[in-house]
């Protein structure tokens, strides 16, 4: 059987892809040190599932990650160990410093020692397209766009893309870097912002919106992005970067309506619409207006295109939220309770 890992497998996209790859008949070995956004409820389903194994391991233990490495002897290497929210970056930088760069700096000479006797293996990075920056009213970023990031988050995830490509040129690696766009779906911490909004709904809280909600992301349904992961796994040439898109570009406004809309539709609430919650609050500081990525690379040379609108992909993902109460009210019980971060420097 075909082994592969997945580091941040606990993760929202993460899980996603254990799942994924394990019903494409993979064995998945999941490494992930479960920090405060990874959930073992996620996987749970796997538990004595034949074709899974979990280590709780910290990709910075390099030492571990080798063992775990020519244990296996995995054919791919999935890198998803990252922080990754805008706002906990802002209040704690040095989490995403360590995690995001040093983190992935770790696999990389782990990754470089096991190649040697196993050269068929191959790292897939897996970052975001925060790290080209701001974009303008029109036009996307490419694969070859400069970088240019404006977080504490997106800094760190464009010093591991350079890290990786830098391994890979200078070592001699067997990598691949992909940028991905705004993910949702199920399982999504309720830090980010379509989580965050389906379960205040459901709590009759406010709805905060950043600013004045015209700031634009193009959004991809997470089953999507698991699609495109494997593909570029399987087809994707040793070096190359692919972006990967959702084409769904929407303002944070209209977002927050269409699940207003859905949930009018799915719960109304004795309250009356859930639009009534909409909020305007201050800005993130640093906050991007637009990025958006083109996926034609990908979609030409590996014809890969995204499956779900957007439309079809929200509901699925709010009735999520509705039927796994259990999850969500977990998690706001243990270390999250829907508050404002981001704001340090204010």
């Amino acid at each position: 059987m075909k082994k592969i890992i997945v580091t941040g497998g606990s993760g929202f996209i993460g899980c996603n892809l254990v799942k994924f790859l394990i019903k494409k008949n993979y064995f998945v070995i999941n490494i992930d040190n479960l920090s405060y956004s990874a959930n073992p409820y996620n996987l749970k389903i796997l538990k004595n599932n034949k074709k899974y194994k979990f280590y709780k391991v910290d990709i910075n233990n390099k030492n571990a990650l080798l063992k775990i490495l020519n244990l296996h002897k995995p054919i791919g290497v999935f890198n998803l160990a990252a922080e990754t929210h805008v706002d906990r970056s802002i209040d704690e930088p040095e989490n995403f410093i360590k995690s995001n760069i040093f983190g992935v700096f770790k696999l990389l000479q782990s990754f470089k020692k096991f190649i040697k006797k196993n050269k068929k293996s191959l790292l897939i990075h897996i970052s975001t397209d925060e790290v080209y920056g701001d974009l303008g009213r029109e036009g996307y970023f490419l694969e070859d766009s400069s970088y240019k990031p404006n977080s504490p988050y997106s800094a760190s995830k464009a010093a591991s893309d350079h890290l990786v490509r830098s391994w890979g040129r200078t070592f001699n690696l067997p990598v691949i870097i992909t940028n991905c766009s705004n993910n949702y779906g199920a399982n999504q911490f309720p830090e980010k912002l379509i989580p965050l909004m389906i379960i205040n709904c459901i709590d009759w809280k406010q709805l905060p919106v950043y600013g004045n909600g015209e700031n634009i992301r193009d959004w991809l349904f997470v089953e999507d992005h698991c699609i495109a992961l494997e593909t570029i796994f399987s087809k994707g040439e040793v070096g190359e970067t692919y972006n990967i898109a959702g084409s769904n570009e929407i303002k944070n406004i209209d977002i927050v309506k269409i699940i207003c809309d859905i949930m009018d539709e799915l719960k109304p609430s004795k309250n009356g619409s859930y639009r009534d919650l909409i909020t305007f609050v201050d800005d993130r500081p640093g906050h991007d207006k637009r990025y958006a990525v083109d996926s034609t690379k990908l979609q030409n040379t590996l014809k890969w295109k995204p499956r779900e609108s957007f439309q079809s992909g929200i509901k699925k993902t709010i009735k999520w939220y509705l039927n796994n109460e259990d999850w969500w009210r977990k998690i706001q019980k243990n270390n999250y309770n829907q508050q404002r971060l981001g704001l340090k420097n204010k």
